[in-house]
């Protein structure tokens, strides 16, 4: 099913977010648009909605079983914009949003669908599963120049650090809620904008009327943007992406003064949730 516009695809798609959990996924260009598809269909989405400008093609074994939406991904606000828009139409329904060449792992993905996460989830009582992007990239720079590579990726195994949230009016730290940060937007900070330098995003979410998502991946009810409950831990999430390092590379300001991102915290990604688990990187809560 394609739409010509988002505005169509609101009037006329209904149907493809009837029932969640539904994935929103935004191409900023082709770079491993195929395997982010077949992984996001891979956890159990009832939908995958693909918002990509027209001209980006898709591989036919994916294009028969994903919603497109001709969309301009590369103007200012464009995912906000969009996942705003959705939210007013899909009230109720879990929604899930990343980028191409980004990969989506919770406790136990290789055997649980993302539904029953998010029923347990639910049950919980909660409306919104904080997820760590954690950066991926090319060990060997020279034979993947764009830094992407799914059979030689890898990931830092530790640099990651926590920081309390403020809430700019009392000044004092918000409830729950913290600002995290590692990776290569923490080793190559200068390269990295201010406001994009952490590494939390509320990337799975209960569309509510009223709700909106803000450009800084945090939302306008507060109570989403915690990390867990006040009675216990909860379930989070990771998004394995390679989108930190493909930019890098490709930006002319900074490509130059990266030789290689490997340094002594580098490990092989393993594809796998254990490894994740082990590292810290999300957490399983009461879900067993």
């Amino acid at each position: 099913m394609r739409f010509e516009s988002l505005n169509e695809f609101l009037s006329k798609g209904e149907p493809v977010l009837a029932k969640g959990p539904v994935a929103l996924i935004f191409a900023e260009d082709e770079t491993e648009l195929d395997s982010t598809l077949r992984h996001h269909l891979s956890c159990g989405f009832k939908s995958v909605v693909l918002f990509a400008p027209p001209p980006l093609a898709m591989a036919a074994d994916v294009a028969d079983r994903v919603t497109r939406v001709d969309y301009d991904t590369l103007v200012d606000n464009a995912l906000v914009t969009a996942i705003n828009a959705v939210i007013n139409k899909a009230p109720g329904q879990w929604l899930y949003y990343c980028y191409n060449a980004e990969y989506l792992f919770y406790p136990f993905c290789e055997t649980r669908t993302v539904g029953e996460m998010l029923t347990f989830h639910g049950e919980e009582r909660r409306d919104a599963m904080l997820a760590y992007v954690v950066d991926l990239y090319a060990a060997d720079l020279d034979a993947h120049p764009d830094a992407v590579s799914l059979d030689d990726a890898h990931l830092d195994k530790s640099g990651y650090y926590a920081l309390a949230r403020e809430d700019p009016v009392t000044k004092q730290p918000r409830d729950r809620q913290l600002d995290f940060f590692g990776g290569l937007r923490w080793r190559f900070e200068e390269h990295i904008p201010v406001p994009r330098r952490k590494i939390d995003r509320i990337a799975l979410f209960r569309a509510a009327q009223g709700l909106t998502l803000r450009p800084d991946h945090t939302f306008s009810d507060e109570e989403y943007n915690t990390y867990a409950c006040p009675w216990h831990h909860n379930l989070t999430a990771a998004i394995c992406s390679f989108r930190t390092a493909k930019a890098l590379k490709r930006n002319p300001g900074s490509t130059f003064d990266i030789e290689t991102f490997c340094w002594h915290n580098s490990v092989p990604f393993e594809w796998h949730s254990r490894q994740l688990l082990d590292l810290g990187l999300m957490e399983p809560g009461q879900w067993f």
